[in-house]
Protein backbone atom coordinates (compact mmCIF):
# COMPACT_ATOMS: atom_id res chain seq x y z
CA UNK A 1 0.00 0.00 0.00
CA UNK A 2 1.07 3.37 -0.73
CA UNK A 3 -0.61 6.42 0.52
CA UNK A 4 -0.21 9.82 -1.00
CA UNK A 5 -2.29 11.84 1.36
CA UNK A 6 -5.21 12.57 3.75
CA UNK A 7 -8.25 12.60 1.37
CA UNK A 8 -10.80 13.89 4.12
CA UNK A 9 -11.67 13.40 7.41
CA UNK A 10 -15.71 13.25 8.01
CA UNK A 11 -17.43 14.22 10.63
CA UNK A 12 -21.02 12.84 11.24
CA UNK A 13 -22.94 15.90 13.41
CA UNK A 14 -26.12 16.29 14.65
CA UNK A 15 -27.47 19.65 12.70
CA UNK A 16 -25.52 19.90 9.02
CA UNK A 17 -26.94 23.72 9.02
CA UNK A 18 -25.50 24.27 12.58
CA UNK A 19 -22.28 22.95 11.30
CA UNK A 20 -22.08 24.50 8.27
CA UNK A 21 -22.44 27.94 9.86
CA UNK A 22 -19.53 26.98 12.65
CA UNK A 23 -16.92 25.80 10.57
CA UNK A 24 -17.53 28.33 7.30
CA UNK A 25 -18.87 31.15 8.75
CA UNK A 26 -17.33 31.65 12.21
CA UNK A 27 -13.79 29.58 11.36
CA UNK A 28 -13.62 30.54 7.73
CA UNK A 29 -12.67 27.77 6.47
CA UNK A 30 -14.11 27.83 2.88
CA UNK A 31 -16.42 25.32 0.69
CA UNK A 32 -15.12 23.55 -1.54
CA UNK A 33 -18.46 21.12 -2.24
CA UNK A 34 -21.77 20.90 -0.98
CA UNK A 35 -24.86 18.78 -1.72
CA UNK A 36 -27.88 18.02 0.14
CA UNK A 37 -26.27 16.08 2.60
CA UNK A 38 -22.54 16.57 2.34
CA UNK A 39 -20.25 19.27 2.80
CA UNK A 40 -16.35 19.41 1.85
CA UNK A 41 -14.43 22.09 3.94
CA UNK A 42 -11.12 23.19 3.24
CA UNK A 43 -8.68 25.47 1.36
CA UNK A 44 -7.54 24.47 -2.90
CA UNK A 45 -4.90 21.81 -1.58
CA UNK A 46 -3.92 19.81 1.42
CA UNK A 47 -6.82 17.67 3.04
CA UNK A 48 -10.55 18.38 3.87
CA UNK A 49 -13.07 18.48 6.29
CA UNK A 50 -16.49 16.70 5.38
CA UNK A 51 -19.71 17.27 7.17
CA UNK A 52 -22.17 14.81 6.67
CA UNK A 53 -25.43 14.05 8.93
CA UNK A 54 -25.67 11.50 11.07
CA UNK A 55 -28.15 8.63 10.84
CA UNK A 56 -31.17 9.39 12.93
CA UNK A 57 -30.53 6.33 14.66
CA UNK A 58 -27.45 7.83 15.81
CA UNK A 59 -26.87 8.22 18.82
CA UNK A 60 -23.69 10.53 19.79
CA UNK A 61 -23.51 9.05 23.28
CA UNK A 62 -20.33 10.08 23.69
CA UNK A 63 -18.31 13.55 22.92
CA UNK A 64 -14.54 13.95 21.04
CA UNK A 65 -13.00 14.30 24.73
CA UNK A 66 -14.31 10.77 25.46
CA UNK A 67 -13.55 8.66 21.95
CA UNK A 68 -10.36 11.09 21.72
CA UNK A 69 -11.09 12.69 17.91
CA UNK A 70 -9.25 15.83 17.53
CA UNK A 71 -9.21 17.87 14.49
CA UNK A 72 -6.49 20.04 14.03
CA UNK A 73 -6.11 23.36 12.50
CA UNK A 74 -2.93 25.69 12.16
CA UNK A 75 -3.82 29.50 12.17
CA UNK A 76 -1.76 32.73 12.14
CA UNK A 77 -2.36 34.65 15.37
CA UNK A 78 -4.01 32.16 18.55
CA UNK A 79 -4.96 34.83 20.94
CA UNK A 80 -6.92 37.29 18.29
CA UNK A 81 -8.42 34.18 17.36
CA UNK A 82 -9.42 32.89 20.90
CA UNK A 83 -10.71 36.21 21.59
CA UNK A 84 -13.02 36.01 17.97
CA UNK A 85 -14.05 33.04 19.13
CA UNK A 86 -14.94 33.62 22.84
CA UNK A 87 -16.67 36.81 21.40
CA UNK A 88 -18.84 34.61 19.64
CA UNK A 89 -19.64 32.21 22.34
CA UNK A 90 -17.60 29.35 21.48
CA UNK A 91 -16.50 27.13 24.12
CA UNK A 92 -12.98 27.27 24.68
CA UNK A 93 -11.86 23.63 26.28
CA UNK A 94 -8.79 24.31 26.87
CA UNK A 95 -6.95 28.14 26.75
CA UNK A 96 -3.81 29.36 24.93
CA UNK A 97 -0.81 26.91 26.14
CA UNK A 98 2.64 28.02 24.91
CA UNK A 99 5.51 25.23 24.02
CA UNK A 100 8.47 25.09 22.45
CA UNK A 101 7.17 24.62 19.36
CA UNK A 102 3.81 26.92 19.98
CA UNK A 103 1.03 28.06 20.70
CA UNK A 104 -2.05 25.84 21.26
CA UNK A 105 -5.78 26.04 22.45
CA UNK A 106 -8.75 23.92 22.28
CA UNK A 107 -12.41 24.60 21.26
CA UNK A 108 -15.35 22.86 20.60
CA UNK A 109 -17.27 22.75 18.10
CA UNK A 110 -21.62 22.13 17.94
CA UNK A 111 -21.38 18.48 18.11
CA UNK A 112 -18.58 18.84 21.25
CA UNK A 113 -15.87 17.81 18.94
CA UNK A 114 -12.39 19.18 19.63
CA UNK A 115 -10.42 21.69 17.44
CA UNK A 116 -6.92 22.38 18.35
CA UNK A 117 -5.99 25.45 16.92
CA UNK A 118 -1.71 25.84 16.37
CA UNK A 119 0.36 28.86 16.10
CA UNK A 120 3.72 27.51 14.80
CA UNK A 121 6.76 29.14 16.44
CA UNK A 122 9.13 30.19 13.37
CA UNK A 123 11.35 32.79 15.24
CA UNK A 124 14.22 30.24 17.04
CA UNK A 125 13.59 27.00 14.97
CA UNK A 126 12.39 28.01 11.81
CA UNK A 127 14.37 24.83 10.01
CA UNK A 128 12.79 22.31 12.90
CA UNK A 129 8.95 23.20 11.87
CA UNK A 130 7.26 21.02 9.16
CA UNK A 131 4.55 22.15 6.89
CA UNK A 132 2.48 19.51 8.37
CA UNK A 133 0.19 20.01 11.49
CA UNK A 134 1.98 19.93 14.94
CA UNK A 135 -0.46 20.45 18.35
CA UNK A 136 -0.49 18.99 21.28
CA UNK A 137 -3.18 16.66 22.62
CA UNK A 138 -5.98 17.54 25.28
CA UNK A 139 -4.44 16.88 28.55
Amino acid sequence: MNIKRIGNIILEVKDLDVSIKFYHEILGMPIKNERRNWVDLGQQSGGVLSLHPASITTSHTSSSKENGILIGLTVGDLNSAIDELSSANIEVYRDVQERQAGKNAIILDPDGYMISLFEPDFSENKDRQTSGYVGFTPE
